[in-house]
């Protein structure tokens, strides 16, 4: 594709992206993120891509939705880049599968299984989908300056939200039913639709990249008759990325 002034789905052009990004899915969440944020301004919003810069530290740092999936994570990902991004930090939700994950508590993937296609565009399957190890340490460190129950370890990744769901109404619900059934006996800790996607791609553009989840549910707890009640709240999951961030631009300050 030609290059455009205004990155096609984002709107944004040279100097509107800092180094640094914040990512989740809901564009809801982005004032959220940005509050956190030296004078944060809006700088686009298309579709499920909204975007706002503010300062971390004295550095740029922009915030941007990637709605749903791994199609939409890939187009953020790879504008943000092209406008020079080069470290990604996800700050989504997920479902928990592990019982010992409590909605509410804080899931950092260690790596995400590739149960969708997106990532497959940019790499065979035998590549894992791991995160930037640097990235990830800097969350963990957050996560237990600010006292929060966090979990780590690998989590799924899948296209359909229903196929996890419903999958008996599926025509292919066996298949679905015996994977899951696999993620569960791995130890696997949760199940979102993102986090393949931006690690594999990461890879690839040779960016760095790492997650942080909020549990909103854990199905398993539920199928077993353990207390699961819904958790909707963020706000801890966005405060422990910004710290992690801020630890992350120093450590880069130190070895520039």
């Amino acid at each position: 594709m030609k290059k455009q002034e205004l990155a096609y789905h984002l709107h944004c052009r040279e100097g509107d992206v800092g180094r640094y990004c914040l990512l989740p899915g809901d564009p809801g969440r982005v004032p959220m993120l940005a509050d956190l944020l030296d004078e944060p301004r809006e700088i686009a919003y298309n579709r499920e891509f909204r975007v706002m810069t503010g300062s971390l530290l004295g550095r740029a740092v922009t915030v941007c939705s990637t709605g749903i999936g791994g199609p939409s994570c890939a187009i953020a990902v790879e504008e943000l880049h092209e406008l020079g991004a080069d470290t990604f930090l996800r700050v989504g939700t997920c479902g928990g599968i592990d019982t010992s994950v409590m909605p509410g508590d804080l899931l950092i993937p260690t790596g995400a299984i590739r149960f969708e296609h997106t990532s497959r565009e940019y790499a065979p399957i035998e590549f894992p989908a791991v995160p930037d190890f640097g990235v990830t340490a800097a969350l963990v460190d957050a996560a237990e300056r600010n006292g929060a129950p966090c979990h780590l370890g690998v989590v799924q990744c899948k296209d359909s939200f229903y196929g996890q769901h419903r999958p008996e109404t599926m025509p292919v619900g066996d298949e679905l039913l015996r994977l899951w059934r696999a993620w569960k006996n791995l130890g696997v800790k949760g199940s979102e639709m993102e986090s393949a996607a931006l690690f594999v791609i990461s890879s690839a553009l040779g960016c760095r990249a790492g997650a942080i989840l909020h549990t909103v549910w854990n199905q398993e707890r539920e199928a077993s008759g353990q207390d699961t009640p819904p958790a909707s709240d963020v706000s801890r999951a966005c405060l422990v990325a910004v710290d992690a961030l801020r630890e992350i631009i120093r450590s880069d300050e130190r070895h520039d």
